[in-house]
């Protein structure tokens, strides 16, 4: 099956709206037709409707960077699925390692999100990834493995096939260090070999996996070049047009 590629730009807590305005003029000016890549972009909440505003009509995708599994609540600081797809959000990222390790979400509250998300249409890109001292431990298929299940817990298959798994090692993020393209296929393919296992070979197929981790124009031909490696979850690198873009036009057509 040919996957097409993703590359999602993750701003995290940068940009103001106006400033989130002026970047994704910039990106809507190159990559609002982006052919044979789906290109999205994860602003703060405040920029969501601002930025959506700029790309609406384009393939351009707009995500929201976090959200709770309840429709609503008394939950000071949350947002709702339904608050992202009434901002536009087609997709939401849910367990970046960031919010596993500063915030203390948990896999079991990842896989609550995940079945919120598709149950109001928003497809997730679930993140999972070791730290550095589980690599260094030989840990990473455990930890990987005991993220992936719980992410897709109790999920059919038509909607694990629709949830896209970011593959971010903690080691590689903000570091400047990065997985080679050896070492990221090689979690890919046994992320996608779990799924396989657990949902059968056609939604294993289905189900793309980016890489997220220090990705800089100067390595995403070669980390995108490997073939489980369906695109990537940008984080720096996406707060510059730009940079954002050279790795857009790095993505290999599938």
């Amino acid at each position: 099956m040919t996957r097409r590629a993703l590359i999602a730009g993750n701003w995290k807590m940068y940009k103001t709206p106006t400033e989130a305005v002026a970047l994704a003029r910039e990106i809507w000016a190159e990559a609002k037709n982006p052919g044979a890549v789906d290109v999205l972009v994860a602003p703060p909440f405040t920029s969501l409707q601002p930025v959506e505003d700029v790309i609406r009509g384009s393939a351009i995708l707009l995500a929201g960077q976090n959200m709770h599994w309840e429709s609503q609540g008394a939950f000071t600081g949350e947002v709702s699925a339904q608050m992202l797809k009434d901002a536009g959000c087609s997709h939401v990222i849910l367990g970046h390692s960031e919010r596993r390790q500063l915030f203390g979400e948990t896999d079991e509250g990842v896989g609550r999100k995940n079945k919120a998300a598709h149950a109001a249409d928003l497809i997730p890109i679930v993140c999972v990834g070791e730290t550095l001292a589980e690599r260094d431990g030989g840990t990473t298929e455990a930890v990987v493995e005991r993220q992936l299940k719980a992410a897709l817990a109790d999920l059919a298959a038509e909607h694990v096939a629709d949830t896209v798994i970011a593959y971010e090692p903690v080691w590689a993020i903000g570091t400047g260090r990065n997985a080679t393209s050896a070492q990221a296929q090689e979690v890919h393919a046994f992320l996608r070999g779990l799924i396989v296992k657990w949902h059968g070979e056609a939604t294993g197929a289905a189900v793309r996996i980016l890489y997220g981790g220090s990705v800089k124009p100067d390595n995403a031909a070669e980390l995108l070049a490997a073939p489980d490696v369906d695109g990537a979850l940008v984080g720096g690198a996406s707060l510059v047009a730009d940079s954002f873009l050279k790795i857009v036009k790095a993505a290999p057509a599938r």
